[in-house]
């Protein structure tokens, strides 16, 4: 079993305390790892490492610091078999999606470093004669970056690589139920000769030590990726000290399929899109609308496609679709959903119920009919491989339904009609909207919520604008000068 310690100051250290985490592996339910349980002090430590650091990584040249995340990038690509198996063990993805996670880490990586050359400030025209307004982009100084469970690797280079480019420096607490990724992630950290400080990893629980992140007065950002009722708690830690957030919270995208939509196009890709790592995506289809018309037709092929799901332990069963979810109580919250769904009057057409398997934590590829707007099933995130579908007379009734949400990150939309395409997202009420495609991002555009999903984003150059600030410089001067 490994055994992992919080990484410190450039150094890994182990704590008197012992408190330590047990990490579980989600297909077998063996513990195959403990992760120190840090603690306040841990924090302290943590941070005030990374605001010495900062002073000194601030003055290096941009692309000075960019130099350093191409090497890290280097490490992942050289260690990318192990990490994305050390993935699949811990959070239950496939291997094909894990190595999908390393590589686009990677590569993110090397995208974030080539704004070293290209973020800007701005010279503004003055009302005075003799002066100019210049307008610099600065650091924000040192950011908190607490992380999700869902795509734990990714979400450290989706916090630490705009952070780092852009001068800041960083401390990570990653999800209690997978850390070890993060681990890893640090071994080729401290390989790549990165200045000691720059980068610091704290794990332990979000009371304790995300608390201690959000509400630490020398934190100047908080950057969190998970529920709801994570994001107001980090938010209510960080006010005490009016501390900036960028928050990506839940979502619950819905996915309209119009009467001249291609059925097997849009069957195909809502599956794909509600499959992947389990349904354990934020920006999921987690709900269905479909044209009246065509429901009968959709259902029978999105619910064979569903069926043809294959699925089980990543690490010794191949050409799988999806693993198991990420916990038990991952498992026990999707099964209870369902259950309230079909009390609330749903049809289970496809599974319905957790897989018979001795070991694991998987749940059979759901599909359910007669799922009506007011119901929990429509309106709360699922989280798992469970499709909940209703129907609709027109377009209006369409998008009124999808906006009944508290919810506002990503949305979809199946048609072959411009104007109808270009009505929903004019309409739609959600940060992202995909057309005749399946729900995932890219890193160049900026995925960012409203509502309840979020404050802020990530990715693209409105991703880096996140990690930075305005110093606005009024400068006279005297023209009789000579």
């Amino acid at each position: 079993m490994k055994k992992y310690q919080l990484y410190i100051d450039g150094e890994f250290v182990s704590r008197p305390s012992g408190r330590v985490i047990a990490v579980t592996n989600p297909a077998t339910e063996e513990v195959i790892s403990e992760v120190p349980a840090g603690t306040v002090e841990d924090v302290a430590e943590a941070v005030v490492a990374a605001e010495r650091a900062q002073r000194s990584w601030a003055k290096l040249p941009a692309v000075e610091r960019a130099g350093y995340l191409h090497k890290i990038a280097d490490g992942l690509r050289e260690n990318a078999e192990d990490l994305a198996r050390t993935i699949a063990e811990e959070q239950g993805k496939i291997l094909p999606l894990s190595r999908v996670e390393v590589d686009f880490s990677a590569d993110y990586l090397d995208y974030m470093a080539e704004f070293a050359r290209r973020y800007e400030g701005e010279i503004i025209q003055s009302d005075r004669p003799n002066e100019n307004i210049l307008l610099y982009k600065m650091p924000i100084g040192v950011v908190a970056g607490i992380l999700p469970w869902n795509f734990p690797f990714f979400l450290i280079v989706r916090k630490m690589a705009p952070a780092l480019v852009t001068g800041n420096t960083i401390v990570l607490k990653p999800s209690s139920e997978t850390p070890n990724n993060a681990f890893e992630f640090a071994k080729i950290v401290e390989k790549s000769s990165l200045p000691k400080g720059v980068f610091n990893l704290v794990s332990g629980s979000g009371g304790v030590v995300g608390a201690a992140l959000a509400g630490h007065p020398k934190v100047g950002m908080v950057s969190l990726t998970g529920s709801v009722e994570a994001g107001i708690q980090a938010m209510k830690a960080a006010a005490n000290n009016v501390t900036k957030v960028s928050l990506e919270l839940g979502g619950k995208a819905p996915a309209i399929v119009m009467a001249d939509a291609d059925l097997d196009l849009a069957a195909q890709a809502i599956r794909d899109s509600r499959v992947i790592n389990t349904g354990q995506v934020c920006n999921c289809a987690e709900r269905v609308y479909v044209h009246e018309s065509v429901a009968e037709k959709f259902i029978a092929k999105v619910t064979q496609a569903m069926q043809n799901t294959k699925y089980g332990d990543p690490l010794t069963e191949a050409d799988l679709d999806m693993g198991p979810l990420v916990s038990k109580q991952q498992l026990e919250n999707v099964d209870a959903a369902v259950r309230q769904a079909v009390k609330d009057g749903a049809q289970v057409v496809l599974g319905g119920k957790a897989s018979e398997r001795q070991k694991g934590y998987y749940y059979e590829p759901t599909v359910l009919t007669n799922c009506r707007q007011e119901t929990a099933i429509m309106r709360q995130e699922i989280f798992g491989p469970v499709l909940p579908i209703t129907t609709f007379k027109d377009l209006d009734e369409a998008i009124e339904m999808a906006n009944d949400c508290e919810y506002g990150l990503t949305s979809s939309i199946y048609t072959q009609n411009i104007d109808v395409a270009m009505r929903a997202c004019n309409e739609i009420k959600f940060g992202e909207t995909y057309i005749n495609r399946e729900n995932f991002e890219a890193m160049q555009g900026f995925h960012a919520g409203w509502r309840k999903s979020g404050i802020g984003g990530a990715d693209g150059k409105h991703g880096l604008e996140e990690y930075l600030q305005t110093h606005v410089v009024y400068l006279q001067y005297n023209r009789n000068v000579k």
